[in-house]
């Protein structure tokens, strides 16, 4: 088996740059957003660009955790997942735009998931979605607003995102 390296913390920090960027710009503003971290790395990201938007617009963007676990339809296969707990901001989501924020978009099962989850929560005025890194091969019609690295890779290759929060070391790599 090889490993590469694909992004650095360096990379992944210049793409959580622009992805909060695009966020604001897009919805002229950070008035209305709430951020949704799926998780586990989605909400280290969701934490890291809701920090971002308060540091480039002056305010504080509600994050909060969306667990999918129970939404997923693959939970036959892998009835082991522990679900994490869901944080929905003070403010909910009734109205807003909400951003959901994961690390890697592969066949878009949990994306779908988490639409799910959203509706037994409320009803956003607009639903958007940040991945760190789009790998391809959509297995259903789901497309991401905000990329920070599109990266083409084989079906049997696996992307692994680290994160220093929580695995200790920042990278992006692929195994094949």
């Amino acid at each position: 088996m090889s490993t590469r390296t694909v992004l650095h913390e360096a990379d992944i920090a210049r793409a959580l740059t622009r992805i909060s960027h695009e966020i604001l710009e897009s919805n002229r503003g950070p008035e209305g957003l709430v951020i949704l971290g799926i998780p586990t790395r989605g909400v280290n990201l969701a934490e890291r660009i809701g920090a971002l938007i308060a540091d480039f617009g002056g305010n504080t963007v509600p994050v909060g955790a969306l667990d999918v676990t129970m939404y997923r339809d693959d939970l036959h296969r892998n009835p082991t997942r522990a679900p994490h707990p869901t944080q929905i901001p003070a403010g909910g989501i009734d109205g807003k735009t909400v951003v959901l924020v994961d690390d890697v978009l592969f066949s878009g099962r949990s994306i779908r998931a988490a639409l799910d989850a959203l509706q037994d929560i409320g009803r956003p005025a607009a639903v958007r979605l940040a991945i760190l890194v789009d790998r391809g091969h959509r297995e259903l019609p789901i497309r991401p607003d905000f990329v920070g690295k599109n990266l083409p890779s084989a079906r049997e290759e696996r992307v692994n995102v680290r994160l220093a929060d929580v695995d200790g070391v920042e990278e992006v790599t692929i195994e094949s």
